[in-house]
């Protein structure tokens, strides 16, 4: 068998195994929005899914990688997302911090199954280090790049009475309790009101560097 076929025959095997470990995971993500994290098994799981308990032990071996898988799933996609805006932001760092507000109230990001795993994740945090480590990576290398745009804008605009830590903490606390009102009362907190509330407490922080959020 020549090297080229070896390639073609293992690129057939691995594709369906990615794409079924893919799967299992978006599985788990509805049955920790419908159960809750701690009645998820493997059983709600498959169900989910519609496949046998045994796919999820070949692929994971047990529930709690593939909790982890899942919640590592959810932090990779997030970051992928607010990566990808950094980069096609303009140069400004006001740009760049409008972009990434923006990518808080993204569909992906604002799925109400992935807010619940989210949620249901980081209330586990405080008694699994497992789960902690991943969601406190997340927010620590997420908060410094706000942090670091808020500073830049501070002096650019020569703002005063602005602490960056503050303005950056704020924000992010603003996301996510708008993220949790989304989850709890969909019917008066959509993604596009969340995200005027967000830019509406941007315009407050530096209005000169964002007088267009006065017109909103």
């Amino acid at each position: 068998m020549s090297v080229g076929s070896v390639r073609s025959n293992s690129g057939k095997r691995t594709e369906p195994k990615e794409k079924r470990r893919l799967q299992l995971i978006q599985a788990t993500i509805r049955s920790i929005a419908r159960h809750g994290l701690s009645d998820t098994t493997v059983s709600t799981v498959s169900t989910a899914a519609g496949l046998s308990q045994g796919i999820i032990n070949l692929h994971f071996q047990s529930k709690e990688k593939l909790l982890l898988e899942t919640l590592a799933y959810i932090v990779d996609e997030y970051k992928i997302l607010w990566e990808k805006a950094l980069k096609e932001a303009g140069d400004s760092s006001a740009e760049r911090l409008a972009a990434l507000l923006q990518v808080d109230f993204h569909p992906r990001v604002c799925d109400r199954n992935k807010l619940s795993v989210w949620f249901a994740f980081w209330a586990e945090s405080k008694s699994r280090p497992t789960y902690r480590k991943l969601c406190a990576g997340r927010d620590k290398e997420y908060d410094a790049v706000i942090f670091e745009l808020c500073k830049n804008i501070i002096s650019e605009g020569k703002y005063s009475g602005i602490d960056a830590e503050l303005a950056a903490r704020g924000l992010s606390a603003l996301t996510e309790g708008l993220w949790l009102d989304m989850l709890v009362n969909p019917r008066n907190m959509s993604r596009d009101y969340a995200r005027k509330v967000s830019m509406a407490y941007l315009f407050h922080l530096f209005p000169r560097h964002y007088p267009e959020l006065n017109k909103e």
